[in-house]
């Protein structure tokens, strides 16, 4: 039954990430922390969430801009390296808790509107950039500050998409070493609901550009939001 949810839920959470920019690590973590422990859960969902991101990253690969990946990847992946550091000196109640407080706030900025009205500019790109790649490395979650922080770019939307990819790739690549030094037993132990969750991805991520697209993603994004928004009061609970 547990699996199921799993299939499911990467599903829908890997669909949601094509369509408004996150969503992977926001549903699936809470999810899994119902069966682990959150330092766990977080590593666990660092493997589905790298297999999507990556193949996410091949099909928008023409679409990215170089540029800009080169100047705010690089500083977000650093951001990513210095929070799985932290992950690893961090105990599971302060990981919880950081986590719900990141779903919140991610919440009430995607129902107020506020993430898509936002421009940040100057220093503030900068360390919004290495900020969502800390809160990945941390607790997981990265996709609302990165996706303020690029909106003073200026991109077209599928640059935008591509490029923000191409940045959670990175992040990727700094945190799960970590990850797997400090929690690679538990995830290997833990294979059968990983595989149950890439799979579940993968199928998310392909079907998420041709399915969803139909659902005006305004409407689409309030749901995820919301969803977000009650997990993460689950978990501060």
């Amino acid at each position: 039954m547990f699996e199921s949810s799993v299939l499911v839920v990467s599903f829908v959470a890997a669909a949601a990430a094509s369509i408004v920019g996150f969503g992977i690590g926001s549903l699936l973590t809470p999810l899994l922390a119902l069966q682990f422990e959150m330092p766990v859960a977080v590593a666990i969902v660092s493997v589905p969430h790298a297999a999507a991101t990556a193949l996410r990253c091949w099909r928008l690969r023409r679409a990215i801009d170089r540029t800009v990946l080169g100047r705010f990847g690089l500083l977000s992946a650093a951001g990513g390296l210095a929070g799985a550091l932290l992950f690893t000196r961090i105990g599971g109640a302060a990981l919880t808790r950081t986590l719900g407080a990141l779903l919140v706030l991610t919440a009430v900025a995607g129902l107020s509107g506020f993430a898509a009205r936002w421009r940040p500019h100057g220093a503030m790109v900068w360390l919004l950039g290495g900020l969502s790649g800390l809160f990945g490395g941390v607790a997981g979650n990265q996709g609302g500050l990165r996706a303020a922080a690029l909106s003073s770019f200026g991109l077209v939307p599928a640059a935008f998409v591509a490029t923000s990819t191409a940045t959670g790739l990175l992040v990727d690549a700094a945190r799960m070493p970590l990850y797997a030094w400090h929690r690679g037993g538990d995830v290997l132990d833990a294979m059968p609901i990983v595989a149950m969750a890439t799979a579940g991805v993968v199928a998310g991520t392909v079907a998420g550009e041709v399915v969803l697209r139909r659902i005006p993603p305004e409407t689409f994004r309030r749901v995820v939001s919301a969803t977000v928004g009650a997990l993460g009061l689950w978990l501060l609970r």
